[in-house]
């Protein structure tokens, strides 16, 4: 690790460098990394003088730089076993004792860089969800958020709650002014088990920020629960939704709205759902065949349902943000709504991560099913395996939803030895096969989005196709199936609970 202060790292070294053809040169060897790396070294800071936008994006050098020395020390790369965005959590939150001071403030200034764009786009959003153009703008509510100046050096200290600066001297003192985007990374628990990414809990921290919140409140958009949105939703607004998410709401008034009227009278507050009432309500809907395979999972989609509730109610009286256009078959903002601080290669950046976001659990499902189908078909032609065909569905549920080894599972489905077990299994080359259907699949459909776009021919040239594949494939493992694999490689006492593994049991109990 370089010793910062023999190099004279200040603010003022930080806001002077900025970077150059030379010393980007690991990123000009592999564009790919200057997609996917570069925003833990680009921090986007508020700049009022700017007219349209309100913001200028700065590289910062020193951010730039310990990236390059992780990259060339570790060998880690963006489809690697383990994402940066990890590596530099636990540098940052000092997980390990011996990173030293100087290290923990350099990763942090890396993930400050990366969350401060999702902090503008938060604030884009509200503005596009609450101001119809008029009232107010994302402008107006940077001041209370993008406050990072991308320039003091950040730890904190062992309680992580107090901002602290690193000093020239190595002297550490506090921060009068402290940042949201560190309060934002000190209160993010990657391993909290509600699989919310760094990007969702920046958006989160965001809207509940209370200067914001009450800024808000002064043009009329009272701020209330998704619970008690959900819990007061009338006819009108669930005739805007799907069958499934109507379903979703019905049977949470059903449970919810019950127990809401059996609690003590000036209950005001509407309190999160219990496990009993989400367990009910997971029964309820598989009654309507809607299968839910957590908790989690139910929690996460009735949120959906309330975001989509909340836009409803915020522009039932006004008019609509978007239009369709009946050339490019799709909605689109209206014309009138300024855009300018949106450039458009990130509109459609966004539009295409946003699309991938939605197919792919459908993806998924069929995914498993088809290969599954196969492997049992597959089963029932072989000579030597034909008479286990029938053992395959019960052996998968024994592993994902026992938790059991393949060697345990032998002797229970009269199976030889372990090694028979396996071929027949072979949970690892099914995941394999899943997700190469489930990657061949979101590629035709992100090619055939980004074609209707106008990004694409089709077919695409090689270079595009080649970093889309790239792109594609790390979104992939990113969302299911890294995790699938660890958890996979678990000896005893495995507990299977990717994305991968709640999608391949609900299938089980559907078929069971």
């Amino acid at each position: 690790m370089p010793d910062l202060r023999s190099r004279g790292v200040t603010a003022s070294y930080l806001h002077q460098h900025r970077p150059t053809s030379t010393s980007m040169s690991l990123y000009n060897k592999n564009p790919v990394f200057m997609g996917v790396l570069s925003r833990y070294w680009k921090m986007f800071r508020i700049h009022p003088a700017s007219d349209t936008a309100g913001y200028q994006t700065d590289g910062i050098t020193l951010a730039q730089e310990f990236l390059e020395q992780q990259l060339i020390k570790s060998e880690h790369s963006p489809s690697g076993k383990e994402p940066f965005e990890t590596l530099l959590l636990s540098y940052f939150k000092a997980q390990n004792s011996q990173i030293d001071l100087e290290t923990r403030a350099l990763a942090g200034l890396c993930l400050r860089c990366a969350v401060s764009e999702p902090i503008l786009r938060a604030c884009q959003r509200i503005e596009r969800l609450f101001a119809g153009g008029t009232s107010f703008s994302y402008r107006d509510l940077l001041p209370f958020v993008l406050t990072d100046d991308g320039q003091s050096l950040i730890v904190f200290d062992s309680d992580e709650k107090t901002q602290l600066i690193l000093q020239e001297d190595g002297s550490l003192c506090l921060n009068n002014y402290p940042f949201f985007s560190v309060e934002i990374l000190q209160t993010f628990r990657a391993d909290s088990g509600n699989n919310m990414s760094l990007k969702n809990w920046v958006y989160f921290k965001t809207k509940q920020h209370p200067e914001l919140k009450n800024f808000l409140s002064d043009y009329g958009f009272q701020k209330i629960s998704d619970w008690a949105l959900l819990n007061r939703t009338r006819s009108a607004q669930l005739e805007q939704l799907s069958t499934r998410d109507r379903l979703l709401v019905e049977v949470f008034h059903g449970v919810y709205r019950r127990d809401r009227r059996q609690q003590a009278k000036g209950a005001k507050k509407c309190p999160d759902p219990g496990s009993k009432q989400l367990q009910e309500m997971i029964s309820k809907l598989q009654e309507s065949e809607v299968i839910i395979s957590s908790e989690a999972q139910l929690l996460k989609d009735l949120k959906q349902v309330a975001k989509q509730l909340r836009k409803y109610e915020v522009w039932s009286n006004r008019q609509p943000l978007e239009v369709y256009n009946s050339e490019k078959e799709q909605y689109e903002i209206r014309s009138d709504i300024r855009q300018e601080y949106e450039p458009q290669v990130e509109i459609e950046q966004q539009e295409l991560l946003e699309f991938l976001h939605q197919q792919l659990r459908a993806i998924l499902t069929e995914a498993i099913r088809q290969e599954v189908q196969q492997k049992i078909q597959k089963l029932k032609k072989s000579r030597k395996y034909a008479e286990k065909a029938s053992e395959f569905i019960p052996g998968l549920r024994l592993y994902y939803v026992e938790g059991m080894s393949l060697k345990d599972i032998a002797p229970v489905l009269e199976m030889s030895s372990w090694d028979q077990a396996r071929r027949i299994l072979n949970p690892g080359e099914l995941l394999s096969k899943i997700r190469t259907i489930t990657v061949e699949n979101l590629l035709e459909k992100v090619l055939n989005k980004a074609h209707k776009m106008g990004l694409t021919s089709l077919p695409p040239k090689a270079d595009y196709l080649n970093l889309l594949i790239q792109a594609v494939e790390a979104f992939a493992d990113q969302e299911v199936f890294r995790a699938a694999t660890e958890e996979m490689r678990t000896g005893k006492n495995r507990s299977f609970k990717s994305i991968y593994a709640q999608y391949l049991r609900a299938y089980l109990s559907q078929i069971i």
